[in-house]
């Protein structure tokens, strides 16, 4: 169980005047679990009907609880949840709407799941079944499952109901969304990327007191034709990590989920027991590695490190480690937890002086160990994309070869990776100079991979990345696997 110190509860606003002052005395009244604090963040959609000047008379009468941030013109409820979630700093974080449809006071076992059962989101469901409910238009509700069951369809959730205000989240897990939705768009597009991310989902049943459009009801039947197509735009684009959460080149390769678990499948005979996994972001590879006796996932970005606790919290067999390759503090520590493999993809390029960063992978490995390395390969596929993501260099195979000797590894494998990869990556980053890849390439070669991968190895093209399968040896077992020719070259 999880104890959270700060909920942060975001509220939009756009022309609800009637109803602020009520709303907002229940959010704060509202019962929260033992410890917990809050904070409201409101923001003003640009409001015409006087609600910017009644929430500035409340935010002065609550100043420690509310925060209030105001837009110049309305941009639609998704653009306000964004600002929200821009100005939050709670651990967890829930969407309240302004009026008076949903009940504060279930907040606590709308947060339930996430601090007892290790939830990563939570949907309140007003069709899953409550004490009571108030009677709703029944076309209003048949265009909500509908647009529910489009939604799962293309997802593989089994949600009630996609289109709900009340979602929780762990604030780590949101704040690394990138939310493109300015209006009511935004609860497909966080459904599908919040599915995408396969982060943990809970469901639980909530009150609902739906209001009609003279009462202030403000969605309507356009919304729903762009929730259709909102759907459909997120199962073709990966679009779920935020671009600062991960390499400049919006989303990588490596965010591509079929490709990681390529790169993992590649690599996983080769793993050991005791793994430590180095440059681990916010655990794209991570969550794919076995976790056999003991799995240790590290990073040197703090926010990073904080990403990996909520993920892997509650579980035994993996630790999170704050390392940086480009230091020796830590070095002797993580040597003393016997380390069998050291897994470390597309980090080594990114260092400046990378002989002495594979001295200290070789100096924390124990004795017959062994450094799984994945690098961009080929100088002449140095590039535009090299340049934004901050690639030293590209390795070519006797470069590494010496440099893994130079340090003290026996070379067990070298391998070419992902050939399919290499015109494209040569037309774009080398020829075109291009500042990003597009998302739907990198969705149409994702979608690929299981082909992809069949075929690689006789490809007729060099590999766009670079793999190496490197041992740690004593002098005596050096020789005699060296005599006995145990370890060969792919």
């Amino acid at each position: 169980m999880i104890q959270p110190r700060l909920l942060s509860i975001l509220v939009p606003v756009y022309n609800e005047r009637a109803y602020l002052r009520h709303v907002l005395e229940r959010v704060l009244a509202a019962p929260l679990p033992d410890g917990m604090k809050r904070e409201i963040i409101v923001v003003d959609d640009g409001s015409t009907d006087g609600s910017q000047e009644r929430l500035q008379e409340i935010t002065q009468q609550y100043p420690e609880q509310i925060r209030l941030f105001c837009q110049d013109k309305n941009k639609g409820k998704g653009a306000a949840i964004r600002r929200a979630i821009s100005e939050m700093r709670g651990d967890i974080a829930i969407i309240q709407d302004a009026d008076l449809e949903y009940n504060p006071a279930e907040y606590a076992s709308i947060l339930a799941p996430i601090l007892r059962h290790g939830a990563d989101v939570v949907y309140g469901s007003r069709f899953a079944g409550s004490q009571q409910r108030r009677v709703l238009n029944f076309h209003h509700e048949l265009g909500n499952r509908f647009l529910t069951f489009c939604s799962n369809w293309f997802t593989g959730l089994n949600l009630t109901d996609m289109e709900t205000c009340y979602k929780a989240f762990r604030s780590d897990l949101l704040r690394t969304i990138p939310l493109r939705s300015s209006r009511f768009g935004i609860e497909p597009e966080i459904t599908a990327k919040v599915a995408k991310r396969r982060a943990t989902v809970y469901e639980v049943p909530i009150s609902y007191y739906g209001r009609g459009y003279v009462e202030g009801k403000k969605i309507g039947w356009k919304d729903g034709i762009s929730a259709l197509w909102t759907i459909l735009k997120y199962w073709i684009l990966d679009d779920c990590f935020d671009e600062k959460y991960g390499h400049a080149i919006l989303h990588s390769l490596s965010h591509a989920r079929r490709y990681a678990e390529w790169q993992v499948a590649t690599l996983l005979p080769d793993m050991g027991e005791r793994i430590l996994e180095i440059g681990s972001g916010i655990g794209n590879i991570s969550r794919l590695l076995p976790k056999r006796e003991h799995l240790t996932v590290s990073d040197c970005n703090v926010e990073y490190l904080e990403i990996l606790k909520s993920a892997f919290r509650g579980n035994e067999l993996v630790a999170v480690e704050k390392f940086n390759l480009t230091s020796d503090a830590n070095v002797d520590r993580l040597r003393n937890n016997g380390y069998d493999t050291i897994v470390c993809l597309n980090v080594l390029e990114h260092i400046a002086d990378d002989e002495e960063a594979l001295r200290r992978m070789r100096h924390i490995l124990k004795s017959g160990g062994r450094l799984l390395l994945l690098v961009p390969q080929y100088k002449w596929l140095f590039g535009s994309y090299d340049r934004l993501v901050q690639h030293y260099r590209r390795y070519n195979r006797d470069e590494l070869r010496k440099k893994l000797e130079a340090a003290g590894f026996h070379i067990c494998r070298l391998r070419g990776f992902n050939r399919a990869s290499t015109p494209g990556w040569w037309w774009n980053a080398v020829i075109c100079k291009r500042g990003q890849m597009g998302r739907f390439q990198l969705k149409l070669f994702d979608m690929m991979v299981p082909l992809l991968k069949r075929i690689d190895r006789w490809l007729p093209m060099p590999g766009q990345s670079l793999i190496a399968v490197a041992e740690v040896r004593s002098g005596a077992e050096q020789a005699d696997k060296d005599m006995a020719g145990l370890c060969g070259e792919s």
